[in-house]
C-alpha cells in the first residue's frame, strides 16, 4: 500500500468512525428526553438508569450470546477490562453524575462530567508521551467554551464541593469510557459483546446498590407524558434501552476503535447540542441563540483535532508504504554510500532505524 492509499484509507476510516460517533451521541442525547418523562411520572434518577441498563443487556443478549459461540475463551480473557468498563464506564459514570445533579444544577454538572475529554488528551500526554498539538488545544479550549454556552451556565451558580467531587468522578468515567472502548489488540472483543458484558455487570452492580439502600430505586407503572401525549411507561424504558443505551454504546465503542480515544471524546460533546434539538423538538424548549453559538464552538472544536489527527500523524500515512519499494530505496541509499560509509548517523534516513536493520543495511554494503 502506497502512502497515497494508506492516507486514503485513514480518511475513509476516520469518516466512518464520524458518523458513528455523531449517531452514538445523537442517541445519548435522547436519555433526557425519555428520562425525563419516568422521572415526572414519579420514577427515581437511578430507577431510570437501572431500567435502562439492564433492557438492553436483555436486549443485546442474544446478538452477543451468537458472536461468542466457539470464542468464549476470548470474553474470559477481557473480564477485567469488561468490568471495570460495566461498574465505571456504565454504572458508575452515571451514579456520579445523578449524585452531581442532586447538589448542583445540570448544566454545571454536564460541564464537569464532560471535561473528561481533557482528561483524555492528558492521560495519552502523560502514559503514552502523545503531547497534545497546537490545533488539539485550540480545539479543546473551543469545545469547552462552546459547552459552557450550551448549557447557559452564569456565574451566579453556587458550586457545593461534595457535588464537585462527584462532577469529577463523572469525568473520569466519561473518560475511562472512552479509553476502554478504544482498546484494540490482536482480538478485541465486538462491539455489541463489549456492550453487552458491561450492561450485564451495570445492571448487577445497579441492582445490588439498590438492594442494600445506596440507590433509591422507585418506579411506577401509571402512565407517563412524553411529547405532548399520555402513553405507557413502557415507552421511555424502550428508548431509553434501545436507543440511548443499545445504539449509542454499540456506535460508540466502533466510533472509539476507529477514531482513538481523544477524537470519539471530542465528538461525544455533541451528545449536548443533541440534547438541546431534542428537549425543543419534543419537549418545546427553545433553543437560545447563545446555545446555537455554543454549538458552532462545538462543532469547530471538535473539527480542530480532526484536523490535528489528519496532519499530526505524518508518520502514519507514510509507514505503510510499499515493502518492496522501500527495500529497494534503502538498497539504493546503502550502495551510493559505498566506501564512505562509517555509522548510521552518516544517514539522516537512517537514524530512525531499528538497529537490527541497520547492521543489516551495513553487511548489504559490505558484501557488494
Amino acid at each position: 500500500m502506497t502512502a497515497v492509499q494508506a492516507r486514503g484509507a485513514q480518511v475513509g476510516t476516520g469518516g466512518s468512525g464520524l458518523a458513528l460517533g455523531i449517531l452514538s451521541a445523537a442517541t445519548f442525547g435522547t436519555s433526557g428526553v425519555f428520562a425525563t418523562s419516568l422521572i415526572n411520572a414519579g420514577w427515581s434518577p437511578a430507577a431510570a438508569v437501572t431500567a435502562r441498563v439492564a433492557a438492553s443487556a436483555l436486549v443485546l443478549t442474544i446478538p452477543a450470546l451468537l458472536q461468542l459461540r466457539g470464542r468464549w475463551a476470548l470474553l474470559r480473557r477481557r473480564a477485567a477490562r469488561v468490568a471495570a468498563f460495566g461498574l465505571v464506564a456504565v454504572a458508575g459514570c452515571q451514579l456520579f453524575y445523578f449524585n452531581a445533579i442532586q447538589r448542583m444544577p445540570v448544566g454545571v454538572a454536564l460541564l464537569l462530567e464532560y471535561l473528561g475529554t481533557v482528561l483524555v488528551v492528558g492521560w495519552l500526554w502523560l502514559r503514552h508521551g502523545q503531547r497534545p498539538r497546537r490545533l488539539t488545544v485550540l480545539g479543546a479550549v473551543a469545545a469547552i467554551t462552546g459547552l459552557v454556552l450550551v448549557l447557559n451556565l452564569t456565574g451566579s451558580a453556587r458550586l457545593d464541593p461534595i457535588g464537585v467531587m462527584w462532577g469529577l468522578l463523572a469525568a473520569a468515567g466519561l473518560a475511562i469510557y472512552f479509553m476502554l472502548s478504544s482498546a484494540t489488540d490482536e482480538e478485541p472483543l465486538p462491539p455489541i459483546v463489549m456492550a453487552w458484558a458491561g450492561m450485564c455487570v451495570g445492571a448487577v452492580a445497579l441492582g445490588a446498590l439498590g438492594a442494600i439502600g445506596v440507590l433509591s430505586l422507585t418506579a411506577t407503572a401509571a402512565d407517563v407524558s412524553f411529547a405532548g401525549h399520555r402513553v405507557s411507561w413502557i415507552v421511555p424504558v424502550l428508548g431509553l434501552s434501545l436507543l440511548a443505551a443499545v445504539i449509542a454504546y454499540v456506535a460508540g465503542i466502533s466510533a472509539a476503535r476507529r477514531l482513538g480515544p481523544k477524537l470519539a471524546s471530542f465528538t461525544g460533546l455533541a451528545e449536548v447540542l443533541f440534547a438541546v434539538l431534542f428537549a425543543w423538538l419534543l419537549l418545546n424548549q427553545l433553543p437560545s441563540g447563545i446555545q446555537l453559538l455554543g454549538g458552532a464552538f462545538i462543532i469547530t472544536g471538535v473539527a480542530l483535532v480532526r484536523v490535528d489527527e489528519l496532519r499530526g500523524t505524518p508518520g502514519a500515512a507514510e509507514q505503510p508504504e510499499d515493502a518492496a519499494d522501500s527495500a529497494q530505496t534503502e538498497r539504493a541509499l546503502a550502495r551510493d554510500k559505498l566506501g564512505g560509509f562509517t555509522g548510521p548517523e552518516e544517514l539522516p534516513a537512517y537514524s530512525e532505524l531499528q538497529p537490527g536493520r541497520v547492521d543489516e543495511l551495513r553487511d548489504l554494503m559490505l558484501s557488494d
